[in-house]
């Protein structure tokens, strides 16, 4: 994969850090420069419908910022509300956060969102203890 703007890989760098961490919960799927993301590898059936693998988050690097693409939102909307305002304020669409800068106050939301989405996971059986792999 090209990446599409280097000059956002210490951001991009920056952020996958703070995934990583999970990483040892879910697989690694397309760690490469620019993208970086984590799938559940259980089988599940939300609404009675068989669905493979569901992903989690993931980072990708765009031409003006870095994609942070976050499913706990998108399956559970009322996450939504324990979301702080400046990481809300980077959503666009439903899961799709445009992060340019990490404050200090955007990096402490962001470590709280993404336990928040592990712990939702965890709640629905999504996730379990694993060792991380990159295919």
């Amino acid at each position: 994969m090209t990446v599409k703007n280097p000059t956002l890989l210490p951001l991009f760098e920056d952020l996958k850090s703070m995934l990583e961490p999970l990483a040892d919960r879910f697989t690694v799927r397309n760690a490469e420069a620019g993208r970086y993301e984590l799938w559940s590898d259980v089988n599940i059936a939300p609404a009675g419908k068989p669905k493979h693998e569901p992903y989690f988050a993931g980072l990708i690097v765009q031409k003006n910022y870095v994609g942070l693409y976050y499913m706990p939102i998108y399956t559970d909307p009322d996450i939504r509300d324990s979301l702080g305002g400046e990481l809300l304020s980077t959503l666009h669409g439903q899961s799709c956060f445009y992060i340019t800068s990490l404050t200090p106050t955007l990096r402490e939301q962001l470590a709280s969102a993404l336990q928040l989405g592990l712990a939702l996971y965890e709640a629905k059986g999504w996730v379990g203890n694993r060792q991380a792999k990159t295919p």
